[in-house]
């Protein structure tokens, strides 16, 4: 029997105490505490060999392991992983298997335990995810009906400092709208860019980019404070798939390009740079011949969008049948007195809210859905409309 968990120790204390009193027998020891004649001789014994530290508790692990691995495989694995910092468990064991033939090296979630228990693997950083895009991407079968953008990856230049470069193209014709250098990748400075590119050539019906910033967040909808604005200018934004960079293949193309044009190797300073930039913004729209457009150069096939750029935003229509809330300084709405949060890339923005069911509203921002919103439990789900 175990010994009563609220004074293990005090109890065995006092068992070896009755013991030396020479008061009681074996047997009656074992009675009053609760154990086994076999406990007491064992907890006398240990007492007598070390002291009041014999009647602390041992570890109950067993000393060997039989399916353990051995010494030898964990000193290489060790040895593996401290030369080869940035290698997974994977590669180690790939790695060791084709250096030691068929010594039965372990498996990948052994290595990765052993790994852990050395101190050699950093925990992941937990990262939050955008939610992932699920309405159809728009046809690619005119000028202005997509455009792809994205900042190429940064650079340094001669200087030192950081390059930028954001690009935006018309995905039906191949034509570069835009390539400039920018020292930093914000809203502010991106806003700008789409800014002079709309009032050049108006508005595309849909943007394609990837799931970074500043073109999208954590928030509901993926939706950030430029992702707002294109919505609100009654442009569609669409995400590529997080790793699936093909599903933006042309633009992806035209960065190769760009990279071993003017990046490689980049120039002095950002004046420099830009001009590399603009010079190959000509070559490309104006001298080099697409394949997918019949050997035709870009600017033979785009043409400037016919819906203009307003500075004026329009109004959102109040339909029948709906409900329309402001989101506050917090990123939430009020519903009966209560807050339910919504996203702080559209604070100042108002919700149309339209009911589905008893507990269930549709929640959209102008014409873009965003989900259900379960009045129940204050939660909206980025569900599918019907």
């Amino acid at each position: 029997m175990p010994w009563k968990e609220t004074c293990a120790m005090e109890q065995k204390m006092q068992m070896i105490k009755c013991w030396k009193g020479d008061q009681f027998t074996i047997t009656d020891l074992g009675f009053l505490h609760g154990v086994s004649r076999k406990n007491v001789y064992k907890w006398i014994k240990r007492y007598t060999a070390e002291g009041t530290a014999g009647l602390e508790d041992r570890s109950k692990a067993p000393l060997r392991h039989p399916n353990a691995t051995v010494p030898e495989m964990v000193d290489k694995i060790i040895a593996t992983k401290r030369r080869h910092q940035k290698w997974g468990p994977k590669k180690i064991v790939a790695w060791l298997n084709e250096q030691y033939h068929g010594d039965g090296w372990p498996a990948v979630s052994t290595v990765s335990e052993i790994l852990k228990r050395e101190g050699l693997v950093s925990p992941r950083i937990k990262r939050h995810r955008v939610p992932p895009y699920t309405n159809p991407f728009t046809a690619c079968d005119k000028p202005n009906a997509v455009w792809s953008a994205d900042f190429k990856g940064q650079f340094r230049m001669g200087d030192s400092r950081r390059c930028y470069p954001l690009t935006i193209t018309d995905s039906y014709s191949r034509y570069l709208l835009l390539c400039i250098g920018l020292a930093h990748p914000t809203f502010k400075e991106t806003k700008a860019c789409f800014k002079s590119v709309f009032k050049e050539y108006g508005l595309p019906e849909a943007i394609r980019t990837d799931n970074g910033a500043p073109f999208a967040s954590v928030g509901l909808g993926a939706l950030s404070k430029l992702s707002v604005w294109f919505i609100k200018l009654g442009i569609r934004p669409e995400r590529i798939e997080p790793g699936h960079p093909e599903q933006n293949g042309r633009h992806e193309r035209m960065h190769r390009v760009l990279k071993e044009t003017t990046a490689n190797p980049p120039r002095s300073n950002m004046k420099a740079q830009q001009k590399a930039f603009y010079e190959f913004i000509y070559e490309y729209n104006f001298e080099r011949p697409h394949e997918a457009l019949g050997q035709k150069t870009p600017v033979t096939v785009y043409q400037k969008s016919t819906r203009l750029y307003q500075c004026r935003l329009p109004k959102i229509l109040h339909m029948r049948d709906t409900v329309i809330r402001k989101v506050n300084c917090n990123g939430e709405i009020k519903w009966k007195r209560r807050p339910i949060y919504i996203s702080k890339s559209l604070i100042g923005e108002h919700m149309v809210l339209k009911q589905k069911e008893e507990n269930f509203w549709e929640l959209w921002f102008n014409y873009y859905y965003l989900g259900i919103l379960n009045v129940s439990t204050g939660k909206v789900l980025p569900m599918c409309p019907d």
